[in-house]
């Protein structure tokens, strides 16, 4: 699955005044509510709700805070990039500063967990966490997340 297909050019925000996990995942939520139409409160509580069971992040600085959205069709993705981490209750205790929030309607369970078996293998990689840290552009996020995946798929 190629993660950088599912980012709309308005779904990958580079943006900082963050200073909380809560703060970080109204980003999340408010960049999904622009990109695909949805309510942001909405989709905050389905963030928040997933987030209560156990907390999303990867380790080394990444999170995948992930909801099923009722409205959604198929499975989509938004990216932000904070300014400063954030504490976010990672296994490795390190703080958070990559975000990929991934969404699918509640009947595609399927391609929700293949979204984020991808997520999780491309950000696995050190290169790839490092370069979208020295990304500044929008389009330089989305490609790199292309190529990651098109490397994957090889």
């Amino acid at each position: 699955m190629d993660i950088g297909a599912l980012l709309p050019a308005d779904g990958i925000v580079l943006r900082s005044g963050v200073t909380t996990k809560r703060q970080a995942l109204h980003a999340v939520a408010d960049v999904a509510a622009q990109a695909y139409g949805l309510d942001a409160q909405a989709v905050y509580d389905a963030l928040n709700e997933r987030e209560a069971l156990g907390s999303t992040a990867l380790g080394s600085g990444v999170a995948v805070p992930h909801a099923r959205i009722s409205g959604m069709a198929g499975v989509n993705a938004v990216f932000v990039k904070l300014d400063q981490p954030v504490a976010f209750g990672a296994l490795d205790d390190r703080p958070v500063d990559l975000l990929l929030g991934l969404f699918a309607a509640p009947e595609d369970g399927a391609g929700h967990l293949r979204a984020l078996a991808a997520a999780s293998r491309a950000l696995r990689a050190s290169e790839l966490r490092d370069q979208l840290r020295a990304a500044e552009k929008a389009d330089a996020v989305r490609a790199l997340l292309m190529r990651q995946s098109q490397a994957q798929a090889a």
